[in-house]
Formats: structure tokens, sequence, C-alpha cells
């Protein structure tokens, strides 16, 4: 196969969600913010989440074998998003000042700044290099009909200023 031209802004293009994923270990939670969670099939629902295998959060997920996707709503400020993003659960506990609930599936569901959640069991992985794709079957999920609107990638980059991390699946170099 002969190689194509490679716009990587062209990426952005793609329509994205913003979340705050994640998972249980023992006593310790732990959750990053990703941009590539989606719905695979509806019957039973299976979704997916992609986590850079740097992130604690993807060893809370491979160990537990759950992670909950809780919907970041347009009005969470980029304070609260850089706290799940931008700082490492190995520092502090990325929970202690959030308002949340456990799931059902042991994992922190987050009651601020967002929209509802969707929790689930790890059923398959996808190994896809820096990052890995869980595939799992949902155990939970409800939307919070509290008026809020679902915070797209979009939004985030180029309303609310946001960056992204190095460890992000959408992460590229700015161009100098």
């Amino acid at each position: 196969m002969e190689a194509g031209k490679i716009d990587i802004d062209a990426l952005f293009q793609l329509n994205y969600g913003m979340y705050i994923v994640s998972a249980a270990r023992a006593d310790a939670v732990n959750g990053c913010i990703a941009n590539a969670v989606f719905q695979i099939t509806p019957e039973p629902p299976i979704v997916a989440v992609s986590i850079s295998k740097e992130n604690l959060t993807h060893e809370f997920i491979s160990s537990g074998g759950f992670f909950a996707a809780s919907v970041l709503a347009e009005d969470a400020s980029l304070k609260f998003i850089g706290a799940f993003g931008f700082r490492s659960g190995k520092d502090f506990n990325k929970f202690e000042q959030v308002n949340c609930k456990r799931g059902i599936t042991g994992c922190p569901i987050v009651l601020e700044n967002t929209t509802g959640f969707v929790e689930a069991e790890v059923v398959n992985t996808v190994d896809a290099g820096t990052h890995t794709l869980f595939i799992g079957r949902v155990a939970a999920c409800e939307q919070f009909n509290n008026g809020k609107i679902a915070m797209t990638y979009n939004y985030y980059r180029d309303v609310k200023g946001g960056r992204t991390p190095r460890t992000a699946a959408t992460y590229h170099k700015v161009k100098e």
C-alpha cells in the first residue's frame, strides 16, 4: 500500500466526548480524563475506552476488570478537568475533594460537573501500542437530567482553550 498524505489536524474533525474514566483496586480509586469512549453494540450494550499504558488508571482497570466513564459537562472548569488530566494519581487522591459515589462495580462515579455515567465490566482488551482499548459490557448507566450539556473534545479545545496531555489518544506535538 502506498503512503497517503497525513494531515494530522484532519483528525480533529472526528467527534469525541470528554470523560473522567475511573477504576478501583482494593481500597484505592483513580481516574483520568479520556475522550475516546464509545458504544460498540446496542444489545447487549458494549462500550470501549482507550487508556494510555502510562496512566495509573490503566493499571487499576487491568487488575480490577471494571471501569466507569463519567460524562463531563460543558460548565466543568479547566481546573477541575486538569486535576484528572494533568496530575498522576500516584501523587495525590484525585477524588478526595470531589463529590462522587461508588457504583455497583466499585468504581467511583463523579456526581459534580457531569451529565451521567456508564459502568462496565471488561470483557476484552486490544493492545494498541501506547494505549489499551478496554472493551466492556455495560453494568449500569444513568443520565442525571440536570440540564447540563455534555462536553465535546472540540468544545474543550476550541471554546475552553483546554490542552491535551502527552498521554492522550488525540495528542500531537504543536507545530513550530
